[in-house]
Order: structure tokens, then sequence, then C-alpha cells
């Protein structure tokens, strides 16, 4: 009998545990990207911490640090990050609840917003008070200072880190006609160069509000994440001085994605893992073998690269985190390489007749290029090539001031119209790998973002309606517009520049009869006879 229940037991842990977890099979190419090609290989050694016996977790986490993040023995912690104040101190928005909660680490939807306070970005975090109720936060800064803490389904907001009350509301969103793609739950933010802010939903969204609080609106009609098999969520989106960054996990496959992007809505995927289990990893080379890796979180830098990632981690399958048992959760804090600072001196654009490649390797505080660079490890050129070890080689270096130029030739770089941030990838002098994407003098990171509501009919003047707004941040160039109604084009009209969030309104005259404001519409735009932008909305009923 007592055989028997182990074998039930032993089966149903089996089966939970695969239903938690799923092969995915690569591409056969990520079996040759180099060092320095997967977000993956940004991750650093852990901080030296300390490690003590008598801790909850498996044998595979037993190793930690305890000091690391945040961790309590009497509260599993789950998603947060961090804000640096003036003072120099860190400030964690983390969510917890109790671990002898009835139902273990099934009562996140009672979890708690704490606030905690470090000297030190890696921690250890000590809990100064709580925020509020509410589950996976993330906080923010407006324009004004004011800070925001973003929770499943509201937000709380105060004049600054440490005030001790904060009030509670509601973002207001307007989907703009479009589907909203699996709810609005684990909104990730980024603050665009105007102090607007773009946001991601878990379902991939792109949305925009003018000032952070103010109604978010929706630009994309479909998720702009890998177009791959993988059951995604915890995006986290931000932006540094030259471009967006997305990473995005296939939960049920631990696997993430990173892509980039220069104005928020169009991405690009990088080869290969952004993280998987096991990224947490001390000096000595051991590794601490959290079960789950969720809710990632970065912290930035001055020029906003991310230099740290915070987790939220568990040692087992949450279901099986139950009360009082040996099992819980905690957040960690993992160091990143920030990568170099780059750009291209090349005034004209790149194109297959160019023969040289001038890049700047600017100096900073602890990195000096003139001395620091193996040069001839050097790559440079698009993602497509550096990361597989291709793309354009060295040829000679010139002194500018403390910077160093890297002079390459540029055959084989890879790099086309479309490029917006060639990547490098090389080595330092012990051998440390070096990464780094380019500004390109040419190429505008403030980009028009035009985007059309759902065609209407307007019966006065007997035509469809349709709605324009410049989302971006700088003047559009004048563009056609058409629009096609269940495969029939309905003819292009004319569509004057338009300046940041200005709004246009055209009228398309058609001799199809329309019966109703239901038909499946789509918007394109055209720039020099190029498209470039599709605005799609699609329903079951048609034209006639």
């Amino acid at each position: 009998m007592k055989k028997l229940f182990f074998l039930i037991a032993a089966s149903f842990f089996l089966t939970t545990v695969d239903a938690q977890i799923t092969e995915r099979e690569r591409p056969a190419e990520w079996q040759h990207l180099v060092k320095g090609a997967r977000f993956m290989d940004r991750f650093l050694p852990m901080p030296d911490g300390i490690q003590i016996k008598g801790i909850w977790g498996t044998d595979s986490v037993l190793n930690r640090y305890v000091d690391n993040g945040i961790e309590l023995p009497g509260v599993s912690f789950w998603g947060g990050n961090i804000l640096q104040d003036t003072d120099g101190k860190y400030h964690l928005f983390v969510c917890g609840w109790p671990e002898n909660s009835p139902k273990g680490h099934m009562f996140w939807p009672n979890s708690t917003v704490f606030h905690a306070v470090s000297d030190r970005l890696e921690g250890p975090f000590k809990i100064q008070n709580s925020v509020g109720k509410g589950h996976n936060p993330e906080a923010f800064r407006l324009k004004d200072g004011r800070v925001v803490v973003y929770v499943i389904d509201g937000y709380y907001i105060a004049d600054g880190v440490d005030s001790k009350v904060w009030t509670y509301g509601k973002f207001s969103f307007d989907s703009r006609d479009r589907k909203i793609i699996e709810g609005l739950s684990n909104l990730t933010f980024a603050r665009r160069q105007d102090d607007s802010y773009l946001m991601v939903c878990r379902g991939g969204g792109v949305w925009i509000s003018k000032d952070g609080l103010s109604p978010y609106m929706q630009l994309t009609d479909k998720r702009v994440y890998p177009d791959v098999e993988g059951r995604f969520e915890d995006p986290v989106v931000w932006r540094d001085e030259l471009q967006y960054h997305l990473i995005v996990n296939d939960w049920l496959g631990r696997i993430a994605f990173y892509q980039r992007s220069k104005d928020g809505v169009h991405w690009v995927t990088e080869q290969g893992e952004a993280y998987v289990p096991g990224v947490s990893f001390h000096k000595d080379g051991a590794v601490e073998h959290w079960f789950k890796y969720e809710r990632p979180k970065v912290f930035q830098d001055g020029k906003g690269r991310a230099v740290q990632m915070n987790f939220a981690v568990i040692d087992t399958i949450k279901w099986n985190d139950l009360p009082n048992d040996k099992h819980s959760s905690k957040n960690i804090s993992i160091p990143l390489n920030k990568g170099m600072l780059l750009s291209v001196l090349n005034e004209e654009e790149i194109t297959p007749s160019t023969r040289t490649i001038e890049v700047k390797i600017a100096a900073e505080s602890g990195f000096n290029p003139q001395t620091d660079v193996d040069v001839k490890s050097l790559r440079f050129g698009s993602f497509t090539e550096v990361n597989f070890g291709r793309g354009c080689k060295p040829v000679k270096t010139k002194v500018s001031g403390k910077d160093l130029i890297v002079v390459f030739k540029a055959k084989g770089s890879g790099i086309t119209s479309d490029e917006f941030a060639p990547k490098m990838i090389g080595r330092d002098k012990k051998g440390n790998m070096l990464y780094g994407y380019a500004r390109l003098s040419y190429v505008n990171y403030r980009p028009a973002l035009l985007s059309a509501r759902r065609p209407l009919f307007d019966k006065e003047k007997g035509g469809l309606k349709v709605e324009i707004q410049n989302f971006g941040l700088s003047a559009s160039e004048p563009a056609e517009v058409e629009v096609i109604c269940n495969g029939n084009s309905l003819g292009k009209l004319p569509l004057k520049a338009l300046q940041s969030y200005e709004t246009e309104c055209l009228i398309f005259k058609s001799n199809m009869l329309l019966k109703d404001d239901k038909a499946a519409y789509e918007v394109k735009f055209f720039c020099g006879g190029k498209e470039v932008e599709w605005n799609r909305f699609f329903t079951e009923q048609n034209c006639r």
C-alpha cells in the first residue's frame, strides 16, 4: 500500500512538472551563435554574499546568497523593481505575502506591495513600509518627480519614494478600435524622449500615454512578440539613449526572447535566449538553480543601459509551495554587462558601395578603449551577421581624445536601409566579452508614428471618415492613405504632415453601398510610394 501511495504521489508530481515545462526546439542556427550574441551572455557573477545553513529551499538553492535581493523566512516575495533616489539609496518596490498563508504560493492575489531600501544595488533590501495591496508592481517616475507604482488593475502615486501616503487610482485605456490582446495585466513602461510613456501589456500590445497618467492609447493590432510558438508573459521594456529593448518570457518553455526597436512599435528579435533557468551564478562558477525565473525588471544607468536585472524566483512548482513547508520565493539581483557606448562616424548612409566604416568607442570611468580593447577580436555590422562571428573586420585604429576610433572594412557588414543600431562584439585584453550598439548619424531616433482609428461611415459627408494621429516624436512627412474594405481598395488620399500628437480626419468617397459600420477595414500609409504602416480592423461583418 505504501509503495502504491508513493507511485501515485510520484506520478502526480511528474504530471504537475510536465504541466509546467515543455521543451522548445531551438532553431538550428542558434548552435552557431558566438559569445555576446545572446542577451543571456550579459549576465555577470552575482556579488559575493552571505551563505548560511538551515534555510528554506530545495538542495539546488541552498548555496544561495541570502543577502542578495530581498529574503525573509516568513515572507514569500515575488516581482518588483528598483528606483534610486537623490540620496543615493536604492528603493525596491516588491510584492509579497506571508509564507504560512493557507494557500501557500497561491495566496499571491492577496499580496502586499512593500517599499524596501538598501545602500547597495544588489541588496540586501530591508522593508521600510507598505504601499498597499497589489501584485507585480513596476515603479516609475513622472516628469514632475512623482512616483507611480503600477500594480495589476491599478496604481499607487506619491510625491516621492519615501512617501508614507500613497493614493490609489486606475489608468484609463483607449483601445482605439483594436482588440486588446490577452487583457491588460502585467504592464511594463518606458519613458520616451518627450517624457511621455510607452507601455507594453502582457499580450504584447503597445500603448502610449502623453504623461504616464493620462489615457493610454493602443497603437498595435497584434502582439509585437516574436512570431513563434510560446505562452508569453512577463514583458519588460526599457529605453536607453539609443533604442528600446524588450524581453518577454515563454513561461511554459522557460525561455525568454530579446527584442530591440527604434520607436517602440516596430521590433527586431535577436537570436538566442534572453535568459533561461540557471543565469544566477557565483564568481566561483556555482549556480543557484531556481525552478522559475519570472517578472524580470532592469535597473538602468545614466545612459539608460541595463546594469542589473531583478527576478522573482521560486525553488519549486508554484502549486507545490505550501504553507509552513521548506519552499518559498524571493527577489534576486543579477548584474549585467552594460555594453560600450558606440557611434558610427560615417555621415552618409551605409550602402553596399561603402568602403569603410568608422566607429568611435567612447571612454568611460573604468574603461579605456585605447588600452583595454583587443581590436583584432572586434566584429561590426548587423546583428544577423555579427551574432554568428561574421561582419566587418578592423583594418586600423585612430585616437580621438580619450576615445578610440576603429576603422572597419565595410564588406560583409550586412547593414541595410532598415538598420538603426548595428552591433559590435569582441573581447578586451583579459578575454572578457565586449559588445555594444552604435548610433547612426543619418537615422531619426524620434520618428513619426502614424496610426489610424477604424474607418466610420459619415452620413452627412457621404463617405468614410478616417481619423489619423501622429504618436511619434517628430513631424510626419506628407503621405498617402489607402483604405481597403474586405480586400477592395476605396482609393488613396493625400495626408498632410502632422506634428507630434496632431490629428487629421480624411473622408473617402465611394460608390460602394455601406450597409453598416461593421465592415473589415485596412488602412495603409505610403511615403514616397513606399508602404510605411498598415493598420487592420477585422470583424465578422462585410462590406456590401
